[in-house]
């Protein structure tokens, strides 16, 4: 091939570092964002500015301070793995290098800086694979805005290709289960996925997807129906009886209403109830604070504080060589035609 094609990772970020000047940053990049928030910005800026700003970053800070590793945010440094895996994987595949890059849509490495890597080794052909399986328009669709106005700006355009949204890519489940199978493989006997369900002191498959303000759905939003179908397949090939999962969804913010129902409280209810949890966040390829500190942390506090008997934290699929076949697979689809 005359010039290579190049592929973006597209992700959603991560603060530079575990501070609050850092985390300032971050969250007023993310929140003034018109896909995450699209509130009258006459009356959202003077919240953000005012007490998000000011209050929010600090807190944050702590969180990210728990979740911090001496290589950085989980999330790029296992995200860097995952571009790494996927290069090695193409460009054997295809008998050619076939540069893969980071972008974030908040913090750095950005989508322009990726971009111009890309460009710098001679790439004209992009194809961008979001790391996000269900597609929302806060990620996907905010990644995908940024990443065409980068391109855009530029005199000489590349060619563009997406991978499409993977939900119920067969692929992609089937690398889930591979690892929800080799984790649960050594949790004690307590968490038995036979049980009849949460109203008895039996065990429950709790799978988690970030959340989004109900009104998206409403609008318009696929992404719900994308969760419940990739919960769905999940738990069919898992095995686990219908009676004993529970799909949730984490993470919400403000006091609008989000897609129901909350992780939070049902990991309370389940917990009062006597059962034990196997918790599975199949949105997040990659563990980040979403998972690390909000449900492995604190969901598992309160969960067992509310009287729980165990608790299982399912990893992402992260760098996983099943996950990192099924990205190489998914990649190699769409760029058919461009490596001949």
């Amino acid at each position: 091939m005359s010039t290579p094609p190049g592929v973006i990772l597209l992700q959603l970020g991560t603060p530079e570092a575990p501070t609050s000047p850092a985390l300032r940053k971050y969250l007023r990049q993310f929140l003034t964002d018109r896909r995450v928030v699209d509130l009258n910005p006459a009356i959202w800026w003077p919240i953000l500015y005012g007490a998000v700003l000011t209050r929010r970053p600090a807190r944050s800070a702590h969180l990210y301070q728990k979740v911090w590793t001496p290589e950085g945010s989980p999330l790029l440094v296992t995200t860097m793995a995952q571009a790494r895996g996927l290069e090695a994987r193409l460009s054997a595949k295809f008998g050619a290098e076939i540069p893969v890059e980071v972008g974030m849509r908040y913090g750095e490495p950005s989508i322009g800086r990726a971009v111009d890597r890309l460009v710098a080794q001679g790439v004209d052909r992009i194809l961008a694979f979001p790391m996000y399986p269900q597609y929302a328009g806060a990620t996907t669709g905010s990644s995908l805005e940024y990443l065409y106005r980068e391109l855009g700006a530029r005199r000489v355009v590349p060619s563009v290709r997406v991978v499409p949204p993977y939900y119920a890519d067969a692929k992609y489940i089937d690398a889930l289960t591979n690892v929800a199978r080799a984790s649960l493989a050594g949790i004690a006997p307590g968490l038995d996925k036979n049980s009849e369900g949460p109203s008895t002191p039996g065990s429950t498959l709790v799978i988690s997807f970030h959340g989004i303000p109900k009104r998206y759905a409403a609008e318009g939003d696929p992404y719900p129906a994308h969760c419940a179908e990739t919960a769905r397949l999940l738990a069919a090939a898992l095995g686990w009886p219908a009676g004993a999962v529970r799909q949730t969804f984490q993470s919400r913010f403000g006091r609008e209403e989000w897609l129901q129902p909350y992780t939070d409280e049902t990991f309370v209810a389940l917990g009062q109830a006597g059962a034990s949890i196997a918790a599975i966040c199949p949105g997040f390829t990659t563990d980040c604070l979403e998972t690390i500190e909000e449900i492995d942390m604190t969901g598992r506090k309160s969960f067992m504080a509310a009287g729980g008997r165990a608790f299982h934290m399912i990893p992402c699929l992260n760098d996983a060589p099943v996950w990192l076949d099924a990205m190489a697979t998914l990649a190699a689809r769409e760029l058919s035609g461009w490596t001949a």
